[in-house]
């Protein structure tokens, strides 16, 4: 049974003391939460297949790449797949050197999970964007959904953009300005936010 982060009640609470429109939010979504699994490899495989594309065209890409991998998602898989059999998944060339890449990294070890787990945000994230084609949106995702980080806030994630626009009707994108501004308030327990302003504009959890 999926479980919420450890952080999530509390992140709850207190963003819903401090903000009458995210307190809204909280209730209409109360029983959805962030869901995380412990699978690194294949966390940023899903993260890359998620990238600069909408929730459900990576969701229809990614089902045609578990069948080609037979639902074994590892590095070992792969890199034992043809290009042509993932470029029959739909997925770019580009998308797939990625992939292999990474699949060569934790592979080699040259990407160590446990060195990674002992490093801040901004120390993970500069570690993470070390592998080739994984920017500083990847590595958001990643520190959210697999190492349960508390304080991500993805300010280039589209779909973040658009329901902070939309729920504090404010211009599209939003001002830096105004993305500070919520990020001092909610300093803390910005994962959570995000996660709710993704919820508010998108009837699909978001998963990675």
């Amino acid at each position: 049974m999926k479980k919420p982060p450890a952080y999530w009640t509390k992140s709850k609470r207190i963003l819903s003391k401090k903000d009458p429109v995210l307190r809204k939010i909280i209730i209409k979504y109360n029983k959805g939460f962030l869901t995380t699994k412990n699978k690194p490899f294949f966390s940023i495989c899903r993260t890359i297949i998620g990238q600069q594309i909408s929730t459900k065209a990576a969701d229809s890409i990614w089902k045609k790449f578990e069948s080609k991998c037979i639902k074994k998602i590892t590095p070992k898989v792969i890199l034992k797949l043809p290009v042509h059999s993932l470029k029959s998944a739909g997925l770019s060339r580009q998308k797939i050197t990625y992939l292999k890449n990474t699949a060569k990294c934790f592979k080699n070890k040259s990407f160590n999970i446990k060195d990674l787990k002992k490093m801040d945000d901004d120390l993970a994230i500069d570690y993470i964007t070390n592998l080739k084609g994984l920017g500083v949106w990847s590595a958001q995702m990643f520190l959210m959904f697999n190492l349960n980080r508390r304080n991500i806030f993805p300010t280039k994630d589209i779909g973040l953009l658009r329901a902070i626009s939309k729920n504090y009707k404010t211009s599209y994108p939003p001002s830096e300005k105004f993305l500070n501004k919520i990020s001092k308030k909610h300093s803390g327990n910005l994962s959570c936010f995000t996660w709710y302003m993704w919820r508010s504009i998108d009837p699909i959890d978001v998963e990675y």
